[in-house]
């Protein structure tokens, strides 16, 4: 979600939602690794432990990682939904990502 036209405290929301808590820890791990390889760090990470919502923060960007339980109690869509809805572009593989 595009945020810069709502908000002046992130610019996007990444939201996505993992199946159990494993899968939530494991795509919010991956996704520190990628960032990593490009010289982003989060600011912050949190609910890492619990896994129902975790945030892990990029300054500029929001990292929100739910359980289906959890998306739908907290709907953020719902409550940021005058940011613009970004399409994310297909992966490209490994490969091509170096």
């Amino acid at each position: 979600m595009d945020l810069r036209e709502v908000t002046t405290f992130a610019d996007f929301f990444v939201i996505c939602s993992g199946s159990n808590p494993k899968q939530i820890q494991a795509i919010v791990e991956e996704i520190g690794e990628q960032l990593e390889r490009r010289g982003e760090y989060p600011v912050s990470v949190e609910g890492f432990a619990n896994a129902e919502w975790i945030l892990a923060d990029y300054g500029d960007y929001l990292i929100h990682v739910f359980s289906p339980k959890s998306r739908t109690f907290y709907e953020l869509e719902r409550l940021w939904r005058h940011a613009k809805v970004v399409p994310i572009p297909e992966d490209s593989s490994p490969a091509e990502a170096h």
